[in-house]
C-alpha cells in the first residue's frame, strides 16, 4: 500500500500545508521551513488573515467564461451547445483516479483551526481580540463550506476534525464514511461556531466572510439535508433505508428520519429568519429591460462595487489593473457565451399579474418574436433575458449617433459565442463599453445574497408545517412585490394546472410523482425564477428528487420560436437565402428540423448515434451522487490487500468499484 497516496487522500503530514493556495501553485509559495515553522506561525492576527483568505474558493467569474452565470447550463434553466453526460445513463463513469473524494482542503482548514485555536486558548495570539476570533470564525465556516460540498457530491463521508499523525492504520481507519445526516449535523454545528464568533463589519467589508454569510449556509445546509431527507426517504440514498450501503460499515446504527427532518428543516427555519429579518431585499425599480442601467436590482449583478448593497452578503471584487479579471462581459454583453435559457424555463415564468401564460386572462402575447414573449411577464424576465432592440451601451453610440442596440440572437455563431437556444442571458449585462472588453472584465460577483433566506425559510417552513405560516406569507409577498409579480401567491396557486406545468418544469415532480400541492409546486418556481443564473437548479433538483421520471420518459430540451416570424432573421435581405440548414436539408445541419417543433431543439440538430441525447435527458439513480473513483478503495485496505472489496470505505449507490463503469440499477 501506498502510504504516500493514503497522505494526500486523507489528511497528510502532521501539520498539514502552510498556505492554502488554490490551484497549480499549492507548494510553490511556501517558505522554507527554516524560516517558518509550526511554532512561528498563526501567531498572529494578520498570519490568521491571511491564511483564511487564501482558502476562498467560492465560485466566482473567471476566465473565459460565464462565470457562476454559466453554472445552470445543461439544466432545465439553461443550455449550453454540448450536454453534460449526467443525462447519459451509462456514460456518466466511475474514475480510476481524482474525484470528490479528496481532503486537500479539510487538511488544510482542519490545521488551521487546531493550530489558530490551541494558541488562542493558550493567549499566545497577537492583535485585536475581535479580528482574531472573525478569522477563527472564518476557519469554522470554511470547514462547513467544504463539507457541504462533499455532502452534496458524495453524501456520507469521513468527520474528521484535526489534523492526523503519519500512521497508516489510523489513516485507513480515519477513511470510514459517517452516515449524511451525521455529517450535516457536523456542518451545522461549525457554523454555529463560526456564527458565534464572526461579525459584520470585518477588515474588507463583504469582500471577506460575514457572520450574515454563516447564517445564510446555516439555512442552505438545513434546508438542503432536511429536503433530501424527504424526497429520498425510503431509498439507499438515506442512511438507513433499503440498500443503503453503509449498513454493514456502521454497526449498531439506528436513525429516525422524521426526527431528523423535523431537526434540520427547524435549523434552516431559524437561520433564515434571523437573516431576512435584518436584511431587506433590493430596489427595483421595474423597468421593461430596455435601459435597466439605474435600477438597483438590475445594477446589484453588474455594478463593479457591490459594498453598497445591502441584500448582498458577500461578493468579490476585480481590479484588472493588478491582474484580477474576467471576461464574462466580453460574452455576455456582445453574444450568446454558448447559453441560453430554455423554452422551458421561459415558459413557466408567470405573468405581471400573477397567472401562469396558459391561464384565462393571463395576457400573454405569445412568442412569435422575443419582446411579445416579454411583454407583461414577471419583471424578472423582463429585466434578465434579452431581446433585439434593447439598450447594449451607454457609453459609445453608432456612426449617426444612434444607439448601440442588442441584435438579433445569432444562433449559428462560434460555439463559444452562440445563442444556444435564442434565448440570451442578461443577469450581470453592463453597459459599459471598457466592462465589456475582451478580459478587462471587472464587474463584481455575487457570492452570498440575503434573498435566499427569504426562500430558504418559506420552503423549509413549508415542508415542516404544511402550510405558509405568517412570516414565510410576508417573505413570499416581498419577493414577489420587488419581482414584478402579483403578491397574492395564492391566485397562482389556484391557476395553476401541474399536468402543463410537467411539460416545462422538471421540479414538477418528485420521486417519479407529479406533485398534487400547487403551493408547494409555487415554491419551487418561485426559486427557479428568483435564482435564474445563480447556479442553484442541479442542486434543487437533485434534493427534491425532482428527476426519476426522466428515465422513463426522457426530455428534449427546446429554445425559441424559430420556425415562426423569427426565421426572417436568418435570411439575406439581397439574396432572400436562408443560413438555416435542418437534417433533411442535406450537407451539414445547424438548426433542427420544424417538422420536430416550431422551436429550436439544440441537441436534435445532429441526428447521429454519436449524439448522446438526441433522444432528450434521461436520468440514472445514481446520478444523485458522485461515484468514489476506484484510487480510494485500493489504498484504504486493512489488511494491505489493495483489493477494493476490502476497503472500509463503500462505494455510493448504483455504483461500482470498477473504473470506467457506468451506473447499474
Amino acid at each position: 500500500m501506498n502510504l504516500y497516496k493514503i497522505k494526500n487522500t486523507l489528511m497528510a503530514c502532521a501539520f498539514g500545508a502552510l498556505l492554502p493556495l488554490a490551484g497549480c501553485n499549492d507548494y510553490l509559495d511556501r517558505a522554507p521551513l527554516s524560516e517558518v515553522t509550526p511554532d512561528a506561525f498563526l501567531l498572529t492576527e494578520a498570519d490568521l488573515a491571511a491564511y483564511t483568505v487564501g482558502a476562498y474558493q467560492f465560485p466566482s467569474h473567471v476566465g473565459f467564461s460565464l462565470g457562476t452565470f454559466g453554472i445552470d447550463n445543461g439544466t432545465d434553466n439553461q443550455a449550453t451547445t454540448n450536454a453534460s453526460n449526467i443525462w447519459v445513463p451509462g456514460e456518466k463513469r466511475v474514475s480510476q483516479t481524482g474525484g470528490a473524494w479528496s481532503f486537500t482542503s479539510i487538511r488544510n482548514i482542519n490545521y488551521f483551526i487546531n493550530k489558530s485555536v490551541d494558541n488562542w486558548q493558550a493567549g499566545k495570539l497577537i492583535g485585536n481580540s475581535n479580528n482574531i476570533e472573525h478569522y477563527i470564525g472564518e476557519g469554522y465556516f470554511l470547514r462547513a463550506y467544504e463539507y457541504f460540498n462533499k455532502l452534496q457530491s458524495l453524501g456520507d463521508f469521513p468527520i474528521v476534525k484535526s489534523t492526523l499523525p503519519d500512521e497508516e492504520d489510523i489513516l485507513v481507519e480515519s477513511s470510514r464514511r459517517d452516515p449524511r445526516n451525521e455529517v450535516a449535523r457536523f456542518i451545522l454545528a461549525d457554523l454555529d461556531s463560526a456564527i458565534m464568533l464572526m461579525n459584520n463589519a470585518p477588515s474588507g467589508g463583504k469582500n471577506r466572510l460575514t457572520q450574515n454569510a454563516a447564517l445564510l449556509l446555516k439555512s442552505r445546509v438545513g434546508l438542503y439535508e432536511g429536503s433530501w431527507l424527504t424526497y429520498h426517504k425510503g431509498t439507499a440514498h438515506v442512511p438507513g433505508g433499503p440498500g443503503w450501503p453503509g449498513a454493514d460499515y456502521n454497526e449498531g446504527f439506528t436513525i429516525d428520519i422524521d426526527s431528523e427532518i423535523d431537526f434540520f428543516l427547524s435549523e434552516a427555519m431559524d437561520a433564515a429568519k434571523l437573516l431576512a429579518d435584518a436584511v431587506p431585499l433590493e430596489v427595483n425599480y421595474k423597468d421593461n429591460g430596455y435601459d435597466s442601467s439605474e435600477n438597483p436590482y438590475f445594477r446589484m449583478f453588474s455594478s463593479e462595487d457591490l459594498s453598497g448593497y445591502e441584500e448582498v452578503l458577500f461578493w468579490r471584487d476585480y481590479d484588472p489593473s493588478l491582474g484580477i479579471n474576467h471576461s464574462l462581459n466580453a460574452y455576455l454583453n456582445r453574444n450568446g457565451g454558448n447559453s441560453g435559457y430554455t423554452r422551458e424555463f421561459v415558459d413557466n415564468v408567470l405573468m405581471e399579474n400573477g397567472l401562469p401564460i396558459y391561464a384565462s386572462g393571463s395576457g400573454y402575447q405569445g412568442d412569435d418574436y422575443i419582446s411579445d414573449v416579454k411583454e407583461g411577464r414577471d419583471n424578472r424576465l423582463q429585466l434578465f433575458m434579452k431581446a433585439p432592440g434593447e439598450l447594449r451601451l451607454l457609453d459609445r453610440v453608432n456612426n449617426d449617433g444612434s444607439p448601440l442596440l442588442i441584435d438579433n440572437p445569432n444562433i449559428l455563431d462560434l460555439i463559444e459565442s452562440r445563442y444556444v437556444t435564442g434565448y440570451g442571458l442578461k443577469k450581470g449585462f453592463t453597459y459599459f463599453f471598457q466592462q465589456s472588453e475582451g478580459n478587462q472584465g471587472s464587474v463584481g460577483c455575487i457570492v452570498f445574497r440575503a434573498t435566499e433566506a427569504y426562500l430558504n425559510y418559506i420552503e423549509a417552513s413549508y415542508i415542516k408545517e404544511g402550510l405558509v405560516n405568517a412570516t414565510a406569507k410576508g417573505y413570499w409577498e416581498a419577493i414577489r412585490n420587488r419581482g414584478g409579480v402579483n403578491p397574492d401567491f395564492m391566485a397562482t396557486a389556484n391557476a395553476t394546472d401541474m399536468s402543463i406545468e410537467a411539460e416545462n418544469d422538471f421540479a414538477a415532480y418528485s420521486a417519479g410523482l407529479l406533485l398534487n400541492d400547487p403551493i408547494l409546486y409555487n415554491i419551487r418556481r418561485e426559486r427557479r425564477v428568483e435564482l435564474m443564473s445563480e447556479g442553484f437548479r442541479l442542486y434543487d433538483l437533485k434534493r427534491w428528487r425532482a428527476l426519476d421520471q426522466l428515465k422513463t420518459q426522457p426530455h428534449i430540451i427546446e429554445g425559441f420560436k424559430l420556425w415562426g416570424p423569427m426565421k426572417a432573421w436568418y435570411t439575406d435581405e439581397e439574396t432572400g437565402e436562408t443560413s438555416l440548414i435542418t437534417p433533411e436539408d442535406g450537407g451539414t445541419p445547424n438548426v433542427s428540423s420544424p417538422s420536430e417543433s416550431q422551436y429550436i431543439r439544440p441537441y436534435r440538430v445532429v441526428l447521429a448515434e454519436t449524439n448522446l441525447v438526441k433522444d432528450g435527458y434521461s436520468w440514472a439513480y445514481a446520478h444523485y451522487l458522485e461515484p468514489i473513483a476506484v484510487q480510494h478503495f485500493i489504498i484504504s485496505t486493512p489488511d494491505k490487500s489493495g483489493n477494493p472489496d476490502n476497503s472500509v470505505i463503500y462505494q455510493n449507490p448504483y455504483w461500482t468499484t470498477n473504473a470506467n463503469s457506468g451506473a447499474v440499477e
